[in-house]
């Protein structure tokens, strides 16, 4: 299934002609001069924040800020499903999701960043499907019915190749190749024992946010690759203090230049 088969089009989308779609995180709300903001309605509410259009090394690129421009939605009142439907409305082929994370293995620091492989769901409560649907009820579009989506590999091959490729580029910058990545509801952050729990699942970055997000971009139709900035040692890992809303929000502005060079590099070879 593709987006365009429950997905409508925006009016403007021939008129923006956008490639590539990004969902930032905290501390990555500006990406382009001169941006045109494009205010979308969707059949999920409103999404987090307009979405902005601009140029990127040459490429389209909308950019939505998805816990909202001044952070209003916490991670698990983000309103994903409306956010997606809202950028795949734009008709973006792709997906860059940029994201928060703390370390959960000893190889991996404050200030390096993480091209992701898998996700694990340790959500609850969270709206993730468009097929939210029951007996006598219809999608918002044309399709209908019961879908169940694979969801075996949830980030893109051919987009993590090109972050990858884009990362080795990067010298003064530890991009690691791979990386498994546990979600938690939130707001809160792990305890002692789940931090260690999750470390000894071989997990390597928790976040509050990649969960429901990578799998409606799978029900959309869009290739969907994401970037992890790691920002603390997760519960104290390893000896280190335990991680503070303070301390992720000055690691995020200290090298959130950094994730950005990541992606501009990226953007020229995806497809």
């Amino acid at each position: 299934m593709s987006a365009g088969s429950f997905i409508p089009e925006s009016e403007r989308a021939d008129e923006l002609q956008v490639d590539i779609g990004i969902f930032g995180g905290s501390g990555f709300y500006e990406l382009f001069d001169d941006p045109i903001d494009v205010v979308i309605d969707t059949p999920f509410g409103s999404p987090a924040a307009p979405i902005s259009v601009g140029t990127i090394g040459g490429r389209r690129v909308a950019f939505m800020a998805r816990h909202g421009r001044h952070h209003e939605f916490v991670a698990h009142r983000v309103p994903f499903r409306a956010n997606m439907w809202a950028m795949a409305s734009l008709g973006v082929s792709s997906i860059i999701a940029p994201c928060s994370v703390g370390s959960l293995q000893p190889d991996l620091h404050p200030g390096d960043l993480v091209v992701l492989d898998q996700v694990v769901d340790r959500t609850n409560g969270r709206a993730d499907t468009f097929f939210d649907v029951g007996a006598g009820d219809d999608l918002p579009g044309p399709d209908g019915g019961i879908h169940h989506q694979s969801f075996a590999d949830p980030y893109d091959a051919s987009m993590r190749a090109a972050l990858v490729d884009a990362g080795a580029a990067l010298h003064d910058v530890t991009v690691h190749p791979s990386g498994t990545m546990v979600v938690i509801n939130g707001p809160r952050f792990s305890t002692r024992a789940e931090s260690v729990w999750f470390r000894q699942m071989g997990w390597h970055v928790v976040n509050m946010t990649g969960y429901p997000e990578s799998v409606l971009a799978a029900e959309a139709g869009l290739a969907y690759a994401g970037v992890a900035l790691v920002t603390d040692y997760d519960a104290g890992v390893d000896g280190h203090e335990p991680v503070t809303m303070d301390a992720v929000l000055a690691m995020v502005r200290r090298n959130i230049t950094n994730v950005q060079r990541l992606i501009t590099a990226a953007l020229p070879q995806l497809l």
